[in-house]
């Protein structure tokens, strides 16, 4: 039976922090945010770039002593829920269609939903499938607009396990041997997590100047 003061902790969780996620629900506090952000159109705001790598620099127990993860289990579990969370999406797509988006009243999911056509549309379904798990709310709603739009179910799910498995694993292990290699890491832990999440950007970014300027040389 839960103790009151855990119980207490757990409802009084800030689902917008990654290190109050971790200390509440743990290793598969990890799992169930991912499935949610990747799979759920309600988990578009959870914060899984962050979650991941704070996960994994716990792991080494050198940013809170009260607080240590094992590493084996979390890689394990990030990747479960990364890839479930985004063929659950994807089916839920297939089977209501645009709907789900079309009746939602935020604009910053119909602004990703935008976002996620687009690059369906631009780059094709292998890279923009990979792309969108590095670019926040994109990687929510591009499974069930890949659903949606048709996208075969073989292709979606070879690039979405490649994409998760880079996305997941590779943030997680970031964290741990940054962590490792670190001393009191604890104290830059803010600006490195900013810095994580603008990298993961990079990729997209590269892609949109790279289509640019193809289309500069196009037109000259």
């Amino acid at each position: 039976m839960a103790h009151p003061s855990d119980l207490s902790s757990q409802l009084a969780v800030n689902v917008l922090d990654a290190h109050s996620l971790l200390a509440a629900f743990g290793v598969m506090g990890v799992g169930v945010v991912l499935f949610a952000e990747t799979g759920l159109l309600i988990g578009f705001f959870l914060p899984g770039d962050s979650l991941l790598f704070t996960a994994g620099l716990l792991c080494t127990g050198a940013s809170d002593r009260s607080i240590h993860l094992s590493l084996g289990p979390l890689l394990a579990v990030a990747a479960a829920g990364a890839l479930v969370g985004s063929q659950c999406g994807y089916l839920l797509g297939r089977k209501a269609g645009g709907a789900l988006l079309a009746r939602s009243r935020s604009a910053r999911l119909r602004e990703g939903a935008e976002r996620a056509e687009e690059l369906l549309e631009r780059y094709g379904y292998a890279k923009a499938i990979v792309l969108a798990r590095f670019v926040p709310v994109v990687r929510t709603v591009l499974n069930p607009m890949a659903g949606a739009l048709g996208v075969p179910a073989r292709t979606f799910t070879l690039w979405q396990v490649t994409g998760g498995l880079v996305w997941s694993l590779g943030l997680t292990l970031g964290g741990y041997a940054l962590g490792s290699s670190v001393p009191n890491i604890d104290r830059y832990l803010l600006p490195v997590i900013a810095l994580i999440v603008a990298l993961s950007l990079v990729p997209l970014a590269a892609e949109v100047l790279r289509s640019r300027k193809a289309a500069k040389e196009a037109r000259g």
